[in-house]
């Protein structure tokens, strides 16, 4: 590894690895509270209106494997520099964009360029931060960024849309990123490696990841029933079956199949996931709650989730000393299950529940246990592994984040709508059928996480950090 000691333990290069990671997170919900005026303004129609926030999600969540893989190939640094360049001039097209399907098109690079951005920028944290300590602050804030940018979209999205116009969620992006390009000069890169990209491999992965995805997308749009929809999963399953066969005779595998024959490592991919779909999901589910049933305005609804930021925040910052005194698997089952309390705890939700007294601790619960098990799920994933796979490692559990978010909404999303439409009858109202439709989602939501909780109780590291680190620390460079 190369660079000097000063750079290693500097603050713009930990600036710099959690800017862009909130900047990209902050894409997933930024955009959903300007659509109404992007709507109105380009005369989008309501068939075409999700793709605005759907584009980005299909392009982010079906890249992130080639991404990743093309940072251990040509370097970190330069992926990351590539993609953040694609955003910029991605975002500047959007806000620009004169019609819906320059927008959509903008969204869809836009995802693209996040895809080659966020797993160097985790795998970045390796190769940059040497001192344990340092290195652990870094992870903690990139794993705090990956839900707080959620909350800031929403904020940060209502200010711009109710103050400048809507066109500026997207120039937003745009100081923000050439900030972070000129700042990505700090990290340090092992630079390109000996080896050639899978082609065959890059394209069914690829393929297969766009149409699980894209399933995905649709179920959250027209139910789990959706012809096309099953379809598409089975397009993903054919795809990906054929993407790991060749890859088990690859010399030069876009992922290497090894990775997952270390128990944690696969353990943490796969909790990842379900711990995504409960919270992730949860928030979906009570935003809706909050504008729908109890009338909240875009810029209220998203104030009202600080008490979540600030869980994710002693979550996160918590995690790290946690992780030296305490096994990732004892760190990561408890966060789950806290999360899992406040989402059976949200589950409870009446028309006219108080903010105060009973969703803000809720809140404030969902996102401590989020923190706490984003962070113990990222260090078993991404430490110890071999610096020329660092790449993919990161892409690998980005990807399990990314798909466990969009499933999340999928599955709450239509629990929510199969449930309130069961409700209809004269004796309950339009909002109380609403409550009744999300009380259910976030049941299910609690199910999930528990279910998070124990997988990764069962399958994560039982050693502390600290006594893993002296044996293993040749696989962190």
């Amino acid at each position: 590894m190369t660079g000097k000691p000063g750079q290693q333990r500097g603050l713009v290069p930990l600036l710099v690895i959690a800017t862009a990671q909130l900047m990209l997170v902050l894409d997933d919900s930024i955009v959903n509270i300007a659509l109404p005026s992007i709507q109105q303004e380009l005369r989008v129609s309501a068939v075409h209106l999700p793709w605005i926030v759907n584009a980005y999600i299909l392009a982010f969540g079906a890249l992130l494997l080639l991404g990743g893989r093309l940072g251990d190939l040509y370097g970190r640094r330069r992926i990351l520099q590539a993609g953040l360049t694609l955003f910029v001039m991605a975002s500047l097209a959007g806000g620009l964009s004169p019609n819906s399907d320059t927008l959509i098109a903008a969204r869809a690079i836009q995802g693209l360029g996040a895809a080659l951005v966020a797993p160097n920028a985790l795998a970045l944290i390796a190769t940059t931060f040497s001192e344990r300590k340092t290195r652990d602050a870094a992870l903690s804030l990139y794993g705090a960024m990956s839900a707080l940018g959620i909350v800031v979209g929403l904020l940060l999205g209502g200010v711009l849309t109710d103050t400048l116009g809507w066109r500026w969620v997207f120039f937003i992006n745009v100081p923000i990123a050439i900030l972070v390009l000129l700042g990505s000069r700090t990290l340090v890169s092992a630079g390109r490696r000996a080896g050639s990209l899978d082609v065959r491999g890059a394209v069914l992965g690829t393929s297969g990841m766009v149409a699980l995805v894209y399933a995905i997308t649709r179920f959250g749009e027209e139910g789990f029933a959706d012809p096309l929809g099953l379809g598409l999963v089975a397009a993903a399953a054919l795809l990906l079956a054929a993407f790991i066969a060749l890859q088990s005779r690859s010399s030069t595998p876009l992922v290497p199949l090894g990775l997952f024959r270390d128990r944690g490592r696969a353990g943490a991919y796969a909790s990842m996931l379900l711990l995504a779909i409960g919270p992730m999901g949860s928030f979906y589910v009570i935003t809706l709650y909050l504008q729908q049933v109890q009338h909240y305005s875009p810029l209220r609804t998203g104030a009202s989730w600080l008490p979540f930021a600030a869980g994710l925040v002693l979550g996160a910052g918590a995690a790290p000393k946690l992780l030296l005194k305490m096994a990732a698997r004892l760190i990561a089952a408890a966060g789950a299950l806290l999360s899992a309390g406040a989402a059976f705890w949200f589950s409870f939700i009446q028309v006219n529940t108080n903010y105060w007294l009973y969703l803000a601790p809720a809140m404030f619960i969902l996102a401590l246990g989020f923190g706490l098990g984003i962070i113990a799920l990222t260090q078993a994933a991404v430490y110890y592994t071999k610096e020329t796979e660092a790449g993919i490692a990161s892409a690998l559990l980005n990807s399990a984040q990314q798909i466990g978010v969009a499933l999340g909404l999928a599955v709450l999303a239509g629990v929510a709508a199969t449930v309130s439409n069961s409700s209809q009858h004269s004796a309950v109202t339009e909002a109380g059928q609403l409550v009744a439709g999300y009380g259910s989602a976030l049941a299910v939501a609690a199910g999930l996480l528990v279910a998070a909780g124990i997988l990764a109780a069962a399958t994560l590291p039982s050693r502390t950090a600290a006594q893993a680190n002296a044996p293993a620390a040749a696989g962190i460079h």
